[in-house]
């Protein structure tokens, strides 16, 4: 199995071109364009292995993509590129529109016409899978599920990108009969995750002894899905998933952030004392411009049909996540150097 995985440097994709290389021996041609996200030492564990390489180029580039294509010969492309920071898409979507719009309309033309060109069994084994988000279907009252059939209704530049890819990728498969699927996702944690997302920031903040930013009261609720969780949820779908069908990838741990937050605190004063509880470190900051109150996925389609299983429940992979930050500072202290840990969702900019 030959697997062109597009973002597998950032936080999702390393993980699956991780899994692909390691657990499943697919060869795997990493195409990133290594944006702030992107992070290539999250891929240590396989740049050495000879059924892995990287491409440094961007999704928008049509005769990177092209030529990528034609001298790899991939059997299934893995579509995770992606501006995906709601905080960030506030103040500056540009980026977004271009990269998740015009990204995946580029790598879906170029599929399109090296899958057309495909003969026999290689034609018909062809998938191109697009990697969206839950965010895509808006925001939950108190109960209910997000399903493959809830209506689309985005509430950030950035969800509104990924519907808008979603759409697009949708499209190709009826108007050209391009062998897509698509999978939407909760929100994913675990290792290697760049610190400006809650969790890691949570962490590495708690382990400085700064302020815990929490906005709004913390009440927004997420569904949590561990990270490679997710990595074996995408690999089943692009195998088995139903031609021109959406997936569902969800954990069944919905936390309010405010509780996450103080689950945190817990873990890392029970494994890496400090001189006073961490959770006097929370500080609640003004709500975000459109933040949803709640998502929540329903991934029995997904469980029903190909058989997937979350490994780790919240409490599990809270603790397996803390674990590996505490023994992994050669991978974030750089990348804190950089990033100072602040919330970007009011920051005010010219092209925003």
């Amino acid at each position: 199995m030959r697997v062109l995985v597009t973002g597998g440097a950032g936080f999702i994709g390393s993980a699956l071109v991780r899994y692909l290389v390691l657990e499943k021996g697919y060869d795997v041609l990493n195409v990133d364009a290594l944006t702030y996200a992107g992070y290539l030492p999250s891929l240590r564990a396989v740049e050495d292995k000879p059924n892995y390489r990287f491409l440094h180029a961007n999704i928008c580039d049509r005769p990177a993509m092209e030529q990528a294509v034609a001298d790899f010969r991939p059997d299934r492309i893995m579509h995770l590129a992606a501006e995906s920071h709601v905080d960030r898409s506030i103040t500056g979507a540009a980026d977004f529109i271009q990269t998740n719009v015009i990204g995946t309309f580029t790598l879906l033309e170029t599929a399109r016409n090296y899958w057309a060109a495909l003969k026999g069994a290689r034609k018909e084994r062809f998938r191109f899978l697009h990697v969206s988000t839950d965010e895509v279907y808006g925001s939950l009252g108190d109960e209910g599920l997000f399903t493959e059939e809830t209506p689309y209704d985005p509430s950030s530049p950035y969800s509104a990108s990924k519907a808008s890819s979603d759409h697009l990728t949708k499209a190709w498969q009826r108007t050209y009969g391009l062998p897509v699927v698509v999978s939407n996702c909760s929100n994913n944690y675990g290792p290697y995750h760049f610190p400006e997302k809650l969790v890691p920031l949570t962490i590495l903040n708690a382990l400085a002894g700064e302020r815990l930013p929490v906005y709004g009261k913390g009440e927004n609720v997420r569904d949590w899905l561990y990270v490679e969780d997710h990595a074996r949820a995408l690999d089943l779908v692009a195998e088995r998933g139903r031609i021109g069908e959406t997936y569902n990838v969800g954990g069944r741990n919905e936390r309010r952030n405010i509780d996450v937050v103080r689950q945190i605190c817990e873990v890392l004063d029970r494994l890496a004392p400090a001189n006073r509880p961490r959770e006097e470190l929370i500080e609640f900051v003004t709500d975000r411009p459109g933040h949803d109150a709640r998502y929540a996925i329903d991934a029995s389609k997904l469980e029903n049909e190909l058989g997937w299983q979350a490994h780790e429940n919240f409490d599990t992979g809270i603790e397996k996540t803390v674990r590996w930050y505490l023994a992994n500072e050669w991978w974030w202290r750089p990348l804190r150097e950089r990033y100072s840990g602040q919330r970007l969702g009011l920051v005010k900019s010219a092209n925003g």
